[in-house]
């Protein structure tokens, strides 16, 4: 989705080309590293921002059914009939049934693109792979994630590896507000007793926790007037926004907001209004979010982004005191969550990063994931990284050691027995 992942942890920089990757540890089955990063490439050229995911839905299915898996294990569900932005497809889910008897175990990548990745064309370039079309980034997030759990099923099915009862699940329209998973039809998830997603960030990174957001459409309606005639006659919308963010800002409401020991942000992303300089604009449209770990600390900021909005009205007025109008829809896009410390989703992806020559490290977020809405609703996620970096830009590029080690670390998941035992 839109929104930059910050760690709290003290981020890992990528080695030099000259230095060497950990060596392999206590890792059981080794993944095909040539298909992997092959399979990443091919899925990094297919165009599939939000709602527009049918293409490289289809490239999983066709390398699921070649790989030898029943068509009929793999399903799309209705998902996309609900969300907000109406889709071509809903998530996509594969289900395996154990050969060894193990609780179920998902593992889970959006599929989805933001729109700036379109017409990527990925290279490689020393130990990265990055985008060859100097105008687009790289769809690493989050294809890399997408090709690590393709990847994982591949070799299970390839290679009749032994495996708990398993389920693949690639979500849609993770980027707009982590809509598909909020819509999933869990049911057909069949129950995982543990759940593994990948994303952005280190292999070694355990995202175990992440903030809440809401976000806000703020119609002002004003009156209008010829601007160069009689402006006194007419309350401008635009003067309303303008008021209310500007007291946002002085009081401390608006970007990062630290109020004793709470913490948050907000920001006014969009304003859409005006049709000519001389007139005074009648309608503006203000898009904004709030952001807080803490849902309470979160319902402030809130309020008072609606009381700024309602004192801005009061204080424009034409010369006969007429004044405008303000409306506030506000949605929540998902909510905070953190895991308990000895969740089992968090203690086997920490086995799993150990065994394959890593020190796992927890992390909270402050953007969205898709673990947001697992969790939320009864499925505890925890969200490993596959090498993305600088997302959503067109300096976007994927790390191929790191790309590598997320393999190795979800094919050990994927193979696990409760003990996870690589």
């Amino acid at each position: 989705m839109p929104t930059e992942r910050r760690s709290t942890a003290t981020k890992k920089m990528a080695p030099s080309p000259a230095e060497p990757t950990a060596a392999p540890a206590a890792i059981k089955y080794e993944p095909d590293q040539k298909k992997a990063l092959k399979l990443v490439r091919q899925l990094m050229a297919i165009a599939g921002p939000s709602g527009h995911e049918a293409a490289v839905a289809q490239f999983v299915k066709d390398a699921l059914v070649d790989a030898g898996l029943e068509a009929s294990a793999i399903q799309h569900d209705t998902a996309h009939k609900k969300t907000r932005l109406q889709g071509e497809v809903g998530n996509l889910v594969a289900t395996l049934p154990g050969t060894i008897r193990a609780p179920r175990r998902m593992l889970s990548a959006h599929l989805d693109t933001v729109p700036i990745c379109v017409g990527a064309q990925p290279i490689e370039r020393y130990d990265y792979l990055v985008s060859g079309n100097p105008h687009t980034g790289l769809g690493a997030d989050n294809r890399a994630g997408v090709a690590v759990v393709l990847t994982a099923a591949l070799e299970i099915l390839r290679n009749g590896l032994p495996h708990p009862p398993l389920t693949f699940f690639w979500p849609v329209q993770e980027e707009v507000g982590i809509d598909g998973v909020r819509n999933a039809q869990l049911s057909r998830l069949k129950r995982p007793k543990l759940a593994f997603n990948w994303d952005g960030g280190t292999p070694e990174k355990l995202t175990v926790g992440a903030t809440g957001a809401y976000r806000m459409t703020i119609d002002i309606t004003g009156h209008p007037s010829h601007a160069g005639i009689a402006p006194e006659h007419g309350v401008s919308a635009i003067t309303i926004a303008a008021l209310a963010i500007a007291d946002l800002h002085r009081h401390g409401w608006h970007g990062k907001i630290q109020k004793g020991r709470s913490t948050g942000t907000s920001n006014v992303g969009i304003i859409q209004g005006g049709a000519a300089t001389n007139v005074v604009t009648e309608h503006v449209q203000v898009r904004a979010e709030a952001r807080s770990h803490d849902p309470k600390f979160r319902d402030r900021i809130l309020a008072e982004i609606e009381a700024a909005f309602q004192r801005a009205v009061d204080s424009v007025a034409d010369d006969t005191d007429r004044k405008g109008t303000v409306a506030i829809d506000a949605h929540i896009d998902y909510e905070s969550f953190q895991l308990a410390d000895d969740e089992a989703c968090v203690l086997a992806a920490e086995a799993a990063v150990r065994a394959a020559g890593e020190e796992p490290l927890r992390s909270v977020a402050n953007g969205g994931l898709d673990a947001n809405w697992l969790t939320s609703r009864g499925i505890p996620t925890v969200t490993l990284g596959c090498g993305q970096q600088n997302a959503h830009t067109i300096l976007e590029r994927m790390y191929i050691p790191w790309f590598h080690q997320a393999c190795r670390i979800a094919l050990c998941l994927a193979t696990a027995s409760e003990s996870a035992d690589c």
